[in-house]
C-alpha cells in the first residue's frame, strides 16, 4: 500500500505541474519558435522543420533535458504523421550521438565533423522524430546540482522523461493527442517501457489525458539481468572473443540472479574486457574498429583504467560496403563546435565539460536498476499498447 501511495502521490504532483503549464498553452508557439533551428553548419537544404533546446524537469535541482525535433520530411505531412520519441541507452549515452547521427535521424556526419549529409533511410520519412538526451548529464542535458550526476537511476530518469513530455507538449501543443510512440535500443530497454508505464499511470490519473501513447519499440534491449548476462558472455565465448578459461571463470564466479557482483566475478569480467577483447568492437565484431578509439582504449589499459561495459548501441547491424567505424569520433568533433552548439541552442549555460557520446560518470555510478522488465511488459500489454521488440 505504501508503494501504491507513493505512485499516486507522484502522479498527482505531475498532474498539478501539467495544469500549471497548461494555462500558458497559447504561449507555447512563442517558445517553440525560439527553439527553431534555421540550419545546422554544413547542412544540406531540407524541407522539414527542426527545433532544439532545453526543457526544465526539476526547478529545485536545476535539471534540464536537451531535445532535437526533426519533423516529417514532407512539410505538409508533419501535421498528420505520428510523433516518435527516440532514446539511447548506456545508461549515459546520447540519443543525438547515436540515434540521430548514426541510425534513424535525417543526417549523417561527414569525416572529422566537417558537415552533414542526408540519410536516405531516415525514419522522418514516416514520422516526426524527437531525440532526447536523457538523463541529466548525458550530452547537452545538465543539472545545476552536481551530485545528480552520481545519483541517477531508472526511477528518476523515467520521472524526468515524463515531466519533459508534459512540458514539451505545452510548448508544442500541436503534438497533444497525436499518435505517439516511444522507441529505443540497448539500456533503453529499461527507459522505454518504464516511461510508457509512467504515461499509463499519468493518463489514468489525469482528467484530461493528452499523451496519446499507442505503442513502444525496443531494439536489442536490456530486458532481464539473468538472461541478458548469460547471453552476452556466451556470445563472447562462442565468437572467440574470450578464452575457454575466462568463460569458465565467469560462469563459475558470477551469480547472474543477484544484483551484487562478487570480487571474483568482477575480476573475471574485467580480465575479459581489458586483456582478451583486444581492439575488437564487441558491438560489430566483423568490421574494423576506429583507429583513434582503439588508441584511446589502449592508452586507458596502459594507465590501468578498468574497462566499462557500455550498452550504448547494441544493434548487431548489417554493415554495407563503406561502413565507417569512426562515426562516434566525428559526432564528438561536430557537436563540440561552437557554431553547431549556437545553431542548436545548446550548452547555453556553459557546461563545464565537453560534449561526449557517453558519460562514463553516469555509467559507473548508476543507482537503481530494475532486475527484469518482463513484469512491466505484462502491464503494458494489459493496457492495450502495441509492443515491438526486435533484434
Amino acid at each position: 500500500m505504501a508503494t501504491r501511495g507513493r505512485i499516486v502521490a507522484a502522479v498527482a504532483s505531475v498532474v498539478v505541474a501539467w495544469l500549471a503549464v497548461a494555462v500558458g498553452v497559447n504561449g507555447g508557439g512563442c517558445e517553440a519558435e525560439r527553439d527553431r533551428v534555421e540550419a545546422l553548419p554544413g547542412q544540406p537544404p531540407v524541407a522539414f522543420a527542426q527545433y532544439a533546446g532545453y526543457v526544465a524537469v526539476s526547478e529545485a535541482s536545476g535539471r534540464a533535458l536537451f531535445y532535437w525535433l526533426t519533423e516529417a520530411a514532407a512539410a505538409a505531412a508533419a501535421a498528420t504523421k505520428p510523433l516518435v520519441l527516440w532514446l539511447n541507452g548506456g545508461p549515459g549515452c546520447s540519443s543525438i550521438a547515436y540515434g540521430a547521427s548514426e541510425e534513424i535521424g535525417p543526417f549523417r556526419i561527414k569525416t572529422n565533423g566537417t558537415g552533414l549529409y542526408l540519410n536516405k533511410y531516415s525514419w522522418n520519412r514516416e514520422a516526426n522524430l524527437l531525440f532526447l538526451e536523457s538523463p541529466a548529464g548525458v550530452g547537452f542535458s545538465y543539472s545545476n546540482t552536481t551530485s545528480d550526476l552520481k545519483t541517477s537511476g531508472d526511477e528518476r530518469t523515467a520521472q524526468d522523461a515524463l515531466q519533459f513530455l508534459i512540458s514539451w507538449m505545452s510548448r508544442f501543443p500541436q503534438y497533444r493527442h497525436r499518435d505517439f510512440y516511444i522507441a529505443g535500443e540497448s539500456y533503453a530497454g529499461h527507459y522505454v517501457p518504464q516511461l510508457a508505464r509512467k504515461i499509463v499511470e499519468f493518463n489514468k490519473a489525469s482528467p484530461y489525458p493528452f499523451i496519446n501513447l499507442k505503442g513502444i519499440l525496443v531494439g536489442n534491449g536490456v530486458t532481464d539481468n539473468y538472461y541478458d548476462n548469460i547471453g552476452t558472455v556466451t556470445y563472447w565465448w562462442t565468437h572467440a572473443m574470450i578464452s575457454d578459461t575466462t568463460y569458465k571463470a565467469i560462469m563459475s564466479s558470477c551469480n547472474f540472479t543477484s544484483a551484487n557482483v562478487s570480487r571474483l566475478c568482477n575480476r573475471a569480467m574485467s580480465y575479459a574486457m581489458n586483456h582478451e577483447f583486444g581492439d575488437i568492437d564487441q558491438y560489430s565484431i566483423y568490421t574494423p574498429s576506429c583507429a583513434a578509439a582503439a588508441a584511446a582504449n589502449a592508452t586507458g589499459r596502459r594507465r590501468g583504467k578498468a574497462a566499462v561495459l557500455r550498452f550504448k548501441d547494441t544493434f548487431l547491424r548489417r554493415r554495407s560496403f563503406g561502413y565507417d567505424p569512426c562515426t562516434e569520433t566525428y559526432a564528438e568533433k561536430y557537436y563540440n563546435r561552437p557554431d553547431v552548439q549556437k545553431a542548436m541552442h545548446a550548452n547555453i549555460t556553459g557546461i563545464p565539460y565537453r560534449w561526449t557520446a557517453c558519460s562514463d560518470v553516469l555509467i559507473k555510478t548508476w543507482r537503481d536498476s530494475e532486475f527484469s522488465m518482463l513484469p512491466t511488459y505484462k502491464l503494458l500489454m494489459k493496457a492495450g499498447l502495441r509492443i515491438w521488440v526486435f533484434r
